[in-house]
């Protein structure tokens, strides 16, 4: 049986001016290099983003680091972590992002890039994250009501996970709560060619 061999290679790169300490990936493989160029810069912009959703007082003394989620089938996720603290305050803040590429292609995604077009994917969603804060006696902040058309996710193995931002639905206690989905609960909506379909032809 052949060994596998993921898409691309995955560096770590390391940003410490200062206090300020960030790891962040960099891929190199055997595919297109405009589109390697193209992943790496925005991998950069990720990082820069989450920075400047701390605190100014925070950005000073601050903390950065990734997980690859899915590296398989020309399909890359990697969540992203920034973590800043403000003098005086009771915690520090963490942020959390993520991006998923056909690495093809070049294509990065959304959520709603994931689904057959006109599909009902944030009704299915909600109704899947409702009932899984039910089975969990998920305490929060006010009734979930619904995710956003591009709600925050990452694809890990053969399951989409839908997360949300501390103090977005629980309190800062709980940490960031996730949602994972099978890819086969969607199979109906997904886009057969997306990174689902992709999961999900390759777990049958």
């Amino acid at each position: 049986m052949d060994s596998f061999q993921p898409p691309v290679l995955v560096r770590t790169l390391t940003y410490a001016p200062g206090n300020i300490k960030i790891h962040y990936p960099q891929i190199e493989g055997q595919i297109n290099p405009r589109i390697q160029q193209q992943v790496n810069q925005q991998i950069i912009q990720i990082n820069q983003q989450l920075q400047q959703m701390q605190n100014p007082e925070a950005r000073p003394s601050m903390y950065g680091e990734f997980a690859v989620k899915t590296n398989e089938q020309n399909i890359l996720s990697i969540g992203f972590l920034n973590y800043a603290y403000t003098p005086m305050a009771a915690h520090g803040m963490t942020y959390i992002k993520s991006l998923t590429w056909d690495l093809s292609t070049g294509r990065r995604y959304q959520l709603k890039d994931l689904f057959k077009p006109g599909s009902n994917y944030v009704e299915v969603l909600n109704r899947i994250i409702n009932a899984q804060i039910k089975a969990l006696q998920i305490v929060t902040l006010e009734p979930f009501k619904t995710i956003q058309p591009n709600q925050d996710f990452y694809v890990a193995d053969k399951a989409l996970v839908i997360y949300f931002q501390l103090y977005e639905l629980t309190a800062y206690a709980y940490g960031f709560p996730m949602f994972p989905v099978s890819v086969f609960e969607l199979q109906d909506i997904i886009d057969e060619n997306g990174p689902l379909g992709k999961m999900a032809v390759n777990g049958l």
